[in-house]
């Protein structure tokens, strides 16, 4: 009797099914990885216009979530500290992928707006802020036609009923004429308590799953904010600081990097004079030319910080230090929220307060379509011909419009507006 052969690769013992499932979800996780990637070096404009793509190409093209659950997550994101676009394509990883998936969504995402923005402080001195701006110039009103749009398709998917337009109006209106830090939460929670009274008719749960808190995650963000300042303090040393300053002010700000920039000024120019106003000034200016999150500036001021500690090597620590500090804060706190948010939701209530937070998030992006047009320089489009008197035509309206029209074709994709508009802005410079 000769003996068995031994098969020469290993046998896997687990069903066909479950290792074709594997599979399905490793191969999803590739392509949104890929997608995440596409976002962070295409979407520009801040975190409006960051959603507005989102849509796009998640909801529309994807079909990873739903445009209700899209912005059941941004509204849920805005209500916490941190960089309320990182946090929402974080999380939607978490959704396709556990925590892993999510964590390399993070990176994918800031990964080019923090590698330019410490390029940026490396090389400030042979950096040309007003060419840049040059590049970008057809860029930002592109994006403003992207949040435009943004807010026609959240409007017209979430909005049915008079109250949903009473309270999409009135937040609009609210959120365009008192620019405050702490009006985008009070506003979400107002459209949600509003519309909890009709909490009666929506449908019970019969077998509701109990409601589990997991802490882990608070109390990592809650270690490491009092460990960093309590280390801070006693070793004196120039990274640690860093870290700490900036994780207190990722854990603190509410509403984005617009409301970062002021906070970050007065603590590392005004107070520690760690870099000059003017170089303030060109960071702040580059962020907002940049794709991805405007949180990214932390980088930037970090890398600067640290030229007193040495060369480039210190720089790129201060870099990676300051990073670190302002996404890790938000990165916790989401992932707390986000394990218990499926079951909270269970209740007729939480559901009930859902229609408010939606139709005031559909409000918010109305106005940040407004808030975003008005700081736009003002350009004109020369005529080659006259029509009586009229020799010129604004340009941001224009391409604002025109943004808006292909994207309701839906036949162009989101990255080649983009180029074409980068492409302009380096051709007629």
């Amino acid at each position: 009797m000769q003996p068995l052969s031994t098969p020469s690769t290993p046998v896997s013992l687990a069903p066909p099914a479950r290792r074709s499932g594997k599979r399905t979800r490793r191969v999803r996780g590739i392509i949104f990885l890929k997608d995440v990637a596409a976002l962070a070096f295409t979407a520009f404009g801040g975190p409006q216009a960051h959603l507005a793509m989102m849509f796009r190409l998640l909801v529309d093209k994807r079909r990873y979530i739903s445009t209700a659950e899209l912005l059941e997550l941004q509204a849920l994101c805005a209500l916490l500290p941190g960089p309320t676009s990182t946090q929402t394509i974080t999380v939607i990883g978490f959704r396709l992928g556990g925590p892993n998936l999510a964590y390399l969504t993070l990176l994918v995402w800031m990964a080019p707006s923090v590698t330019l923005m410490t390029i940026a402080a490396l090389t400030l001195s042979h950096l040309d802020p007003v060419r840049v701006g040059a590049f970008v110039q057809f860029v930002q009103p592109v994006a403003v036609g992207f949040v435009a749009f943004s807010a026609y398709r959240i409007a017209e998917k979430v909005i049915h009923t008079k109250t949903a337009v009473g309270l999409m109006v009135a937040s609009a209106m609210m959120a365009y004429f008192f620019q405050l830090p702490w009006i985008l939460p009070l506003l979400l929670l107002a459209g949600g308590a509003v519309t909890t009274v009709r909490y009666r008719k929506h449908a019970i749960i019969q077998e509701k799953k109990p409601l589990q808190v997991e802490w882990a995650n608070f109390f990592l963000w809650l270690g490491i904010l009092l460990g960093a300042a309590v280390l801070g303090h006693y070793t004196r040393l120039l990274p640690v600081r860093l870290f700490e300053n900036f994780y207190r002010n990722g854990s603190l700000v509410f509403g984005g990097g617009q409301v970062l920039a002021p906070l970050l000024f007065a603590e590392f120019v005004k107070f520690k004079h760690y870099l000059t106003a003017p170089e303030f000034l060109s960071g702040l200016g580059l962020v907002q030319a940049m794709p991805g999150p405007n949180f990214s500036i932390a980088a930037y001021i970090g890398a600067l910080a640290m030229r007193p500690a040495g060369g480039p090597g210190m720089q790129v620590v201060g870099a990676l230090v300051g990073t670190a500090g302002i996404f890790l804060p938000g990165t916790f706190l989401i992932f707390f929220v986000i394990r218990f948010w499926d079951r909270l939701r269970q209740y007729r209530v939480v559901q009930a307060s859902l229609e408010g937070i939606n139709a005031v998030s559909a409000g918010l992006v109305c106005a940040a379509t407004f808030l975003l047009y008005h700081p736009l320089p003002d350009r004109e489009l020369s005529l080659p011909f006259h029509l009586g008197p009229i020799d010129t035509l604004p340009l941001n309206p224009l391409l604002i419009g025109t943004t808006f029209l292909v994207l309701l074709s839906e036949k162009v994709p989101s990255v080649f507006i983009v180029g074409a508009a980068l492409l302009a802005g380096v051709l007629l410079r």
